[in-house]
């Protein structure tokens, strides 16, 4: 039996579950996701955070624009500052982020040990601080989504994987692992996945380019839960407290093909050394390590509209690192795409297609 509805948002991370609870409010929605459950690749392995210093312009604006909307959905920011560290040698790249961004705290290498004494004095040549970051309760803010468009009516497939699609008759005709659905519009939310996704509805890719991103919690002693995300300004590490020990990363963007991504003992060893040579940590083993894809368009900024080549079709794709922090701004710009509803002007800044 066919499923019909009026739009079928195909993929069910943060992006598709975003769009799909917005469309729900006034539309028959299914959502389609390839996998045996819900949020299974990158969102289910994020631990984001909410940064209005993350990001070019256009990524900060949809932060922004973000933030009101957190409060829709609960408390789900917990308050952790963020301080961007440089040594002697990125001072430059220090000065040009104090200068795109005056809202940041400039602090001198004591300061910026007093908010983190696990740095290493002789290493920290300056920093910045972003007070009012937060982490994001990830699988929280997927939760309100997910829930949100099953109380609106939406349906949820899973072990839907997309096989071809067709548009005829003003209709998306899909063949899917689930079975037939017929939908008059079709959001490709699908992220590591949507050029995929494209090539079976017979539509060109957009070049969509996912980016393994490693991380591992670390086994440590004397960590404070009350030290700051620590990055260095030139994104070759971050750390925080995680449980007893500390979530750290390479900050890694290893291109590859869209899959169940695994960690690299080689990254997870990087993002060790990396770290304790900034740090007295002394870090040596982890307990357990993990890789996600971050899926980045050419320009890197998301792709949030009308396909111009094929009626009915519309992308929610390419948010790279950003995907979780903008969420509640793009799915929210997104549904309007498909509506043809009026763009808050907030959120005029994500380019169509």
């Amino acid at each position: 039996m066919t499923i019909e509805a009026d739009v079928a948002v195909i993929g069910a991370g943060m992006a598709g579950v975003s769009v799909a609870h917005e469309l729900a409010a006034d539309h028959e929605v299914v959502l389609l996701e390839q996998e045996s459950r819900p949020a299974y690749h990158t969102t289910g392995r994020s631990a984001a955070m909410f940064l209005q210093s993350y990001g070019g312009p256009e990524i900060r604006a949809l932060t922004a624009a973000s933030r009101p909307l957190y409060a829709e959905a609960g408390d789900l920011l917990t308050p952790r500052p963020l301080l961007w560290v440089a040594s002697a040698a990125q001072l430059g790249r220090l000065d040009a982020l104090a200068t795109a961004q005056p809202a940041l705290v400039r602090l001198d290498p004591s300061a910026a040990v007093a908010h983190c004494p696990a740095l290493r004095p002789a290493w920290v040549a300056g920093a910045l601080l972003e007070g009012d970051a937060s982490e994001i309760d990830v699988l929280g803010l997927h939760q309100h989504y997910l829930g949100g468009a099953r109380r609106r009516g939406a349906s949820v497939l899973v072990g839907a994987a997309v096989r071809t699609g067709r548009h005829t008759g003003g209709h998306w005709h899909l063949d899917t692992a689930a079975g037939p659905v017929r939908a008059a519009a079709v959001v490709n939310a699908a992220g590591a996945w949507g050029d995929v996704v494209a090539a079976a509805l017979g539509v060109p890719s957009i070049g969509l380019r996912p980016m393994r991103r490693t991380a591992a919690v670390a086994r440590a002693t004397a960590v404070d839960r009350g030290w700051p995300l620590i990055a260095d300004v030139g994104e070759t590490f971050y750390f925080r407290p995680e449980g007893a020990g500390v979530l750290v990363s390479p900050a890694d963007e290893t291109p590859s093909e869209p899959c169940d991504a695994r960690p690299d003992d080689v990254d997870v060893a990087l993002a060790l050394d990396r770290v304790n040579e900034a740090t007295t940590l002394g870090l040596r083993s982890v307990s357990t390590a993990w890789a996600g894809l971050r899926t980045f368009a050419p320009d890197r900024n998301p792709v949030a509209g009308p396909d111009p080549a094929a009626p009915g079709l519309f992308w929610l794709a390419g948010q790279g690192g950003y995907g979780i922090q903008i969420a509640p701004a793009l799915g929210r710009l997104a549904a309007a795409a498909v509506t043809g509803a009026a763009v808050p002007a907030a959120l005029s800044v994500a380019r169509f297609r």
